[in-house]
């Protein structure tokens, strides 16, 4: 049997009718082929007998009552109607007033606290246990069998070993032997650092919660930018390292002072300016003071509002002098650098012969294991370097000490 649909469109009204029917096939063995249709039937009438029907007559002759019972039979599921018109809910009830979030919510909690709470049946009273206890039921037998007769035979010499052994001495036996699950997390880390049992913690004893360590605020930084950018401008030789970390409210004008300051320094070695507010001109002054400095072997610019461009102009004025050695820049304005500037980045590394430790989140593994790969490059030549060096230098030593005998 085969449903079939047959659609038949009218010119005149704009109305689609469908019709059903039903084909019933059978083939014989002399492939003779019998066909019946059943047209199909709407409240016991032929859907033809519906084509001449106007709707619009007969919304027409609807009563307002009757028009708006039918408005409600709407569909909860059709997506093309908002969800406001998908429920049959219509509330008749005049407005009071505007709507004021505040005052309605005060009346809510001012109605909540005012109702009473419903009485109790029972009354509490402290430990009386109202209603009925629950009582686990027990395990079924075939457990409590398996139970009882699993018994382990180790031996008179490991029993006589166990039974007289403490709880502490049990509990480092089962951390060697790996048996996490019988212990908790303390005696698990009581037994590898060689401590005692804390107090308390039986086999059925419950862990808990380890408080938290109170550390005190790291003290402010209490380092003067007038007195250390009068140092560096007259290049002083006892200031090595210069750390003006959290000093908030620098000036552009004193970032420019000293930037301009450290072009002409030779004793200043390390520069920190973490979270001073640096921003793209003074990151680019800075570039420019680095690419004229060859003394200085450590910049750290982390927790600024540098663009993923002002990072690139930093990683670029490394290059001229090759001095640095360590260089940070990370948790900028943009968390994400993306793939141009990552890869702009690693190019102008490859190009550093001298820079050792790059702190710079980069998203992709392929720039990530390039720089790894150079800087472990640096590293070996360099440590190769100082060998031959030393090597030189014991050689020579004991040649000038062959000489003298």
């Amino acid at each position: 049997m085969a449903e079939t649909i047959e659609e038949t469109y009218e010119t005149a009204v704009t109305r689609k009718v469908v019709r059903t029917s039903l084909k019933i096939e059978e083939k014989s063995s002399s492939t003779k082929t019998t066909t019946m249709t059943t047209p199909a039937k709407l409240y016991g009438r032929e859907l033809s007998t519906y084509d001449e029907v106007d709707v619009d007559e007969l919304l027409s002759k609807l009563s307002q009552e009757e028009l708006t019972m039918l408005a409600k039979e709407v569909d909860p599921d059709d997506n093309f109607l908002p969800p406001s018109q998908r429920n049959n809910y219509d509330c008749e009830k005049d407005p009071t007033g505007p709507l004021n979030r505040k005052k309605l919510i005060e009346h809510i909690n001012k109605q909540a606290l005012e109702t009473p709470d419903r009485p109790e049946v029972k009354p509490f009273v402290a430990g009386v246990i109202r209603g009925k206890k629950w009582i686990p039921p027990p395990p079924p037998e075939k457990i409590r069998d398996a139970e009882e007769q699993i018994t382990i035979d180790l031996g008179d010499e490991y029993e006589q070993a166990l039974g007289t052994a403490t709880q502490e001495e049990i509990i480092d036996l089962a951390a060697i032997l790996g048996f996490h699950s019988m212990m908790n997390q303390d005696q698990y880390h009581a037994s590898l650092l060689n401590k005692g049992q804390p107090v308390g913690l039986g086999w059925d004893g419950i862990t808990k919660a380890t408080k938290q360590k109170v550390y005190p605020m790291d003290p402010p930084n209490d380092t003067d930018p007038d007195d250390t950018l009068t140092r560096v401008k007259e290049n002083d030789p006892k200031l090595i390292d210069l750390n003006w970390n959290n000093i908030k409210n620098i000036s552009e004008e004193k970032f420019e002072r000293l930037f301009e300051a450290l072009k002409t320094n030779t004793n200043l070695e390390v520069l920190s300016l973490v979270n001073v507010g640096l921003t793209d001109r003074s990151a680019q002054a800075l570039a420019e003071a680095v690419e004229q400095n060859s003394g200085l072997r450590v910049l750290n610019v982390e927790t600024n509002f540098i663009s993923p461009q002002g990072v690139v102009q930093l990683v670029k004025a490394l290059l001229p002098r090759a001095s640095i050695e360590e260089f940070r820049a990370s948790n900028q304005r943009s968390q994400v650098l993306g793939n141009k500037i990552e890869m702009e980045i690693t190019q102008l590394v490859e190009q550093n012969p001298t820079l050792l430790r790059l702190g710079l989140h980069l998203e992709y593994s392929d720039a990530r294991h390039r720089v790894a790969t150079h800087l472990q490059r640096n590293i070996d030549r360099i440590r190769k370097d100082l060998t031959l060096r030393l090597q030189f230098r014991f050689f020579n030593n004991l040649q000038k000490g062959a000489r003298s005998q």
